[in-house]
């Protein structure tokens, strides 16, 4: 109870920058990127306008994850667990918001995983497994971003998900694949329902592939 409470705290904390940090990146591609610091009201403290997401929904995502991991993960895995739950709310806001995972996020989130597995599990035989794993469903998303309506970003995205997915075992890791589509499928129900997306349009795949991930390591403990 205790960890989860800690843990609520520091990712509603967290969540203040992370607000800007969406604002900042969430711009269609090609287009610079926003400096604009944001309350969590959603307001710029620049020019007083309202911008990004619903106010307090970042800092309500970035509590909930903290109070998850706080709750769950085992101490030498948080490192790992928090970087990716604050990489990752930012990227599912950007790809909810303007459908595009930027690499500016994609790739320090891909080497700082590489950097952190070592300290969630110091066994080598670990390492070559979420080696794997990152390569298969980096993959796999590649081959998807070729051959069906699937964004590169989403298959540059998946080697840092597989990586963490490896880590915590290949039943963990085919866990979390099966929770992707899952989540992808509720989502996209909901978004037909709210009449937000047709049946041909595009949604963010993104938000699906981060919660799937998480989801399952989280249950492995």
């Amino acid at each position: 109870m205790f960890g989860a409470v800690v843990g609520a705290v520091l990712g509603a904390l967290a969540g203040v920058p992370l607000r800007s940090a969406v604002v900042r990146w969430a711009v269609p591609a090609g287009e610079p990127w926003r400096t604009c610091p944001v309350t969590p009201l959603g307001r710029c403290l620049r020019h007083g306008d309202r911008t990004g997401p619903p106010p307090l929904a970042v800092e309500a995502v970035a509590a909930a994850l903290g109070a998850a991991l706080g709750a769950t993960a085992p101490a030498r895995w948080l490192p790992l667990l928090a970087w990716l739950a604050l990489f990752g709310t930012v990227l599912g806001f950007v790809d909810a918001a303007v459908l595009r995972l930027p690499d500016a996020l994609t790739l320090p989130l891909f080497l700082g995983t590489a950097l952190l597995v070592p300290l969630a599990d110091p066994r080598p035989g670990a390492w070559l497994r979420a080696a794997l794993a990152a390569t298969g469903l980096g993959l796999l998303f590649l081959l998807l971003a070729l051959l069906a309506p699937m964004g590169l970003g989403d298959a540059k995205l998946a080697p840092s998900l597989g990586a963490v997915l490896g880590l915590a075992g290949w039943r963990t890791f085919y866990t979390g694949v099966l929770w992707m589509w899952l989540a992808a499928a509720l989502w996209a129900v909901a978004l037909l329902l709210l009449r937000r997306t047709g049946r041909n349009g595009e949604f963010a795949f993104g938000p699906a592939m981060l919660l799937g991930t998480l989801a399952a390591v989280l249950a492995a403990f």
